[in-house]
């Protein structure tokens, strides 16, 4: 029997992007972003109040990378969910994450995240406070590849975002092949 749960933020998986940004004064600014994903091939869309330090820094920037985050960073990846830069300006350092300037978009990317997204502000609507971002290049550490030079995810552990339960929950096991295994109903 199917139960009735209403209308609500219930998305599995959800992942957790952890969004880095310079303000105008190249100080770094970081934040945990529940609600994005992927819109299009080379495109990111997020939904990010307008009143974040890091809306506006991406409005001025142009710029931001998007690392997800990863089970072996939980803590400060929802630090930075949790504490504004709005009230504690040194909020990327007491994270305990370190930056590198990105060589690809205006934007510093975490060292300790293994995979980003480098991205160029496409739009934002400050209606429904949806951003689209172009994504420029991916940075993934070597360590989460394979031999082949593909995500490795016995390796990399991206978490989800579970709404419900108000928790992160990492990514699990491998339960089939793409575009393959349907083919045995064709």
């Amino acid at each position: 029997m199917r139960k009735d749960l209403g209308a609500k933020a219930y998305l599995y998986p959800q992942p957790v992007l952890i969004i880095s940004t310079y303000d105008e004064d190249g100080n770094i600014d970081v934040m945990n972003a529940a609600w994005g994903g992927m819109s299009d091939y080379k495109k990111i869309s997020m939904c990010i109040d307008r009143g974040h330090r890091t809306t506006a820094n991406v409005l001025k920037s142009g710029a931001l990378t998007i690392a997800m985050a990863d089970s072996e960073h939980v803590i400060p990846c929802d630090y930075v969910g949790i504490v504004s830069y709005n009230k504690d300006p040194e909020k990327a350092k007491k994270s305990g994450f370190t930056f590198t300037k990105s060589g690809k978009v205006n934007a510093p990317l975490i060292n300790e995240l293994p995979f980003a997204f480098e991205c160029n502000l496409i739009s934002y609507d400050e209606k429904t406070e949806i951003m689209v971002c172009e994504i420029v290049n991916i940075s993934a550490d070597e360590r989460i590849l394979d031999e082949n030079g593909k995500i490795d995810l016995s390796v990399f552990h991206p978490i989800t975002y579970d709404a419900a339960n108000s928790a992160y929950v990492e990514l699990g096991r491998k339960v089939g092949i793409a575009f393959k295994d349907g083919k045995a109903l064709m």
